[in-house]
Parts: C-alpha cells; sequence; structure tokens
C-alpha cells in the first residue's frame, strides 16, 4: 500500500511517515487483501516503510524511527 497524509487545517502540511496513519490503512489494505501483514511506504519527501500486522483490534508496526523527542512523565502521589 501507498499512502499520504495531509491535515492542512491542523497545520499538517505532509507527515512524512507516521504510524498513526499505518493503523488506520493497515487494516483495511489486510481485509481487502485477505491478509495479515501488510506493508506501507508512506510516500512523503522522507518517505518511509511501515510494516503492518494486523492481530485483532491491535496493529503491530515494525520500521526505522527517529526520536524527536525524550521525556518522562511522572506522577504525584
Amino acid at each position: 500500500m501507498i499512502s499520504r497524509y495531509f491535515l492542512p487545517a491542523l497545520g499538517i502540511n505532509e507527515d512524512p511517515v507516521t504510524g498513526y496513519m499505518h493503523c488506520v490503512v493497515g487494516p483495511y489494505w489486510a481485509e481487502k487483501l485477505g491478509q495479515v501483514d501488510v506493508v506501507g511506504y508512506q510516500a512523503s519527501a522522507r518517505g518511509g516503510v511501515v510494516a503492518c500486522k494486523i492481530d485483532g483490534d491491535r496493529v503491530h508496526l515494525k520500521g526505522e524511527a527517529v526520536q524527536y523527542l525524550k521525556g518522562e512523565i511522572t506522577v504525584p502521589t
């Protein structure tokens, strides 16, 4: 599957590669093709390949990632 993701109303002119979008289109194409494993390519300027494995109501993603943020969440006691 080949996808592109635009959401200009929220300031996203084009997302380079997004796991969220593959969690949406992965199950759709898996059902259409009668498979549980599909591979997607997000055709943006940076582009990227994401493997999707459909497991019930979950989608497992596999691919390369770039860390852009690191943080810690603390819960007050």
